[in-house]
């Protein structure tokens, strides 16, 4: 065979598999717009309306449809407990498998199986992520008549902080740093959002917090920013804030490479700040379709100008990444692990 017809029929053979593939994906398209035609997708909330995860979902919920085939109308419910580990154990176990369930709770609440597994009713790593709305980087403040001012001084004296949960991070960041660098936070649980703990700090019955971005914290109060109402005492992430260079990083505190790799653990999940997820065992034309759809979303201009106008910081984090992102956090050491049980006990 001569090479002009060898390279003729490798011509045809690209052609004829880039037609069976477009046919297939459209074939798999023409299938979940008929599954999602007239129904309605929950977006299960894990805690109470007015917080920054509660404010994400809602804006999702107002563009999201129309990027998903059939164009689905999205709602969304508030599920309030534990910081979202009654709604992840519910998710997992009795939601729906078809699609039309997801959900966003603390992005804590994917440590649980590691660090109190008798509470998880689930396994992480099978759950189908769909994407984060936000990459954040969470900060502990005090509210500005406490004596504590710095991180210094929570080092040297007790610092009362409101909790939304034993499953979020508003327990697991001020436990840790209590155990692993010693700062003295005492934590009042049993408040099921953000937005009742900031009310506690006004009203005296706190004096901070230690689980809210810097951003969601710029948004939802923004006189307290404006007027010095709280004092940012500490970064929790793998890396400063750019807009808060002065505020120290809790790893620059670490004094070992293992208290290190402890905070590491807690502080990873604001990669994916604001995390959406289906339950596992959604069929995977389903699941491909939502991510698709999510990416589309946080590129949408109308959902992009309502960001704006409501303050909110978008930051695409997509589900393949968090997937990423979890599979390294339970591969790290036992040891690590243990010293985080230990200490949110």
């Amino acid at each position: 065979m001569d090479i002009g017809r060898l390279a003729a029929r490798s011509v045809d053979c690209v052609v004829a598999c880039t037609v069976a593939l477009l046919t297939a994906e459209a074939s798999a398209q023409d299938a979940v717009a008929e599954f999602y035609r007239g129904k309605t997708i929950t977006i299960g909330v894990g805690f109470t309306a007015g917080g920054g995860y509660d404010l994400h979902a809602r804006t999702l919920a107002r563009h999201m449809g129309k990027h998903i085939p059939g164009s689905p109308n999205i709602v969304v419910k508030n599920a309030p407990g534990a910081a979202g580990l009654i709604l992840a154990n519910q998710l997992f176990n009795t939601a729906p498998k078809d699609g039309t369930d997801i959900a966003t709770f603390d992005r804590a609440i994917p440590l649980e199986p590691l660090v109190a597994p008798e509470r998880a009713r689930f396994d992480t790593l099978k759950f189908n992520w769909i994407g984060s709305t936000d990459n954040d980087v969470s900060t502990c403040f005090s509210w500005h008549s406490s004596p504590v001012k710095t991180f210094a001084d929570v080092l040297e004296r007790e610092l009362v902080v409101g909790g939304t949960g034993t499953g979020g991070n508003a327990h697991f960041y001020p436990k840790v740093l209590n155990a692993v660098l010693g700062a003295k936070f005492k934590v009042v649980p049993g408040y099921p959002g953000s937005a009742e703990v900031l009310l506690a700090m006004e009203r005296g019955e706190t004096e901070g917090f230690c689980s809210m971005g810097f951003v969601t914290l710029e948004y939802t109060r923004p006189d307290w920013v404006r007027d010095r109402k709280v004092n940012q005492l500490v970064q929790l992430g793998l890396a400063k804030n750019k807009n808060h260079m002065d505020v120290p990083l809790a790893l620059d505190f670490a004094k070992t490479a293992a208290d290190k790799q402890v905070i590491e653990f807690v502080v990873s999940p604001n990669l994916f700040a604001r995390p959406f997820t289906a339950p596992p065992g959604v069929p995977a034309d389903r699941v491909a379709a939502l991510r698709k759809a999510f990416n589309a979303t946080l590129d949408d201009p109308d959902y992009l100008a309502e960001a704006k106008q409501r303050k909110m910081q978008v930051l695409l984090v997509r589900g393949e990444e968090i997937d990423a992102v979890l599979r390294r956090i339970f591969s790290m050491p036992r040891s690590v692990m243990d010293r985080v049980r230990n200490a949110i006990k």
